[in-house]
């Protein structure tokens, strides 16, 4: 049912997605540039370093020792070739090692510029999260900029705190799936392809698994904030404290593979551009899924369209008293 409501209420809010979309490009347009200028003034010294040039014009000469060794027969090419290389990337890390300061200092910048677009675009679904507390709680049809100034104090307190533990959370969630991916195969050594393909099936589930616990864990964090105008802290110690944790968290990790499905599908068949509609549409999704459980999980009553509909409280005491 809470699945169920929320595409419902995805469908009533879809405008809100061109909003998402315009934002993402502006601020993305505006990220890239300032990303692509760090890259370019910290590491322009190797792209133009003869090292590098080097490097990679042994690439060709990689592949043509290697087709002279399987017609003639020979290995003697392609173990001389293994020699120049090794000499190249030693001349290359030596060049990384003596810039090794404009190295870490250009990595370091373009971290906090992911940091912050990703604070900048926490703004604007903020904003959105803002309007849809709205439709749900009074039907009010809330404009996209109105909700985004109104809420911009508490969104940028939200996400200066939620991003930089969110990426923490994704890094070590990748790096722990990036170990699984190449251990796997290890343990099914006479496996061969199917290893692969085990290592790839698991490796996945457990990225999406992670993302819905990440997902089931602050799912009440913006709501409370906003339905309740809870403070931070006490939104986020809420979030814990919520019921039918177990039933949030399955529906989060059918979420995760529906998106995943919808955005690969449409990348396949339409070129890539559908992702311009079914990426913001996710986060939209997304969004509207905290709210419901929120909304359900305390028994609240809110609108569908023109429709109100009940939460679903398991709390007896207060269905009695209801009754």
């Amino acid at each position: 049912m809470r699945f169920k409501r929320s595409v419902s209420l995805t469908v009533d809010c879809f405008p809100e997605v061109f909003k998402l979309l315009l934002y993402r490009l502006v601020a993305g347009a505006l990220f890239f540039s300032l990303i692509y200028l760090i890259l370019h003034f910290g590491l322009s010294f190797i792209v133009h370093s003869a090292e590098l040039e080097e490097l990679t014009g042994l690439i060709p000469e990689f592949f043509r020792a290697l087709a002279f060794s399987l017609i003639e027969g020979d290995a003697a090419m392609l173990t001389n070739f293994q020699t120049q290389f090794h000499a190249a990337f030693v001349d290359f890390l030596d060049l990384l090692g003596a810039n090794i300061g404009s190295i870490i200092g250009s990595i370091i910048g373009v971290c906090c510029m992911y940091i912050l677009s990703r604070i900048v675009n926490g703004l604007a679904q903020f904003a959105v999260a803002g309007a849809i507390n709205d439709r749900m709680a009074v039907c009010s049809h809330t404009k996209f900029s109105v909700s985004y100034f109104k809420n911009i104090g508490r969104a940028a307190l939200y996400h200066v705190i939620y991003v930089p533990l969110a990426f923490v959370y994704d890094v070590l969630s990748l790096s722990a799936c990036w170990f699984l991916f190449f251990y796997i195969p290890s343990l099914l050594p006479n496996y061969g392809v199917v290893g692969v393909l085990a290592a790839i099936a698991l490796t996945m589930t457990a990225i999406l698994a992670l993302q819905a616990l990440k997902l089931t864990v602050i799912s009440a964090w913006m709501p409370a904030m906003l339905a309740d105008n809870k403070s931070l802290g006490a939104a986020f110690k809420g979030t814990f404290m919520l019921k039918d944790f177990t039933r949030r968290f399955m529906g989060y990790l059918i979420a995760c593979y529906l998106i995943v499905f919808v955005n690969v599908g449409f990348a396949l068949f339409t070129a890539a551009s559908g992702l311009l509609i079914t990426i913001p549409l996710s986060f939209l999704f997304l969004l509207v899924m905290q709210f419901v459980n929120y909304y359900e999980t305390s028994g609240r009553k809110y609108f569908i369209g023109k429709t109100v509909v009940d939460g679903e409280d398991d709390d007896p005491a207060k269905q009695i008293s209801q009754h």
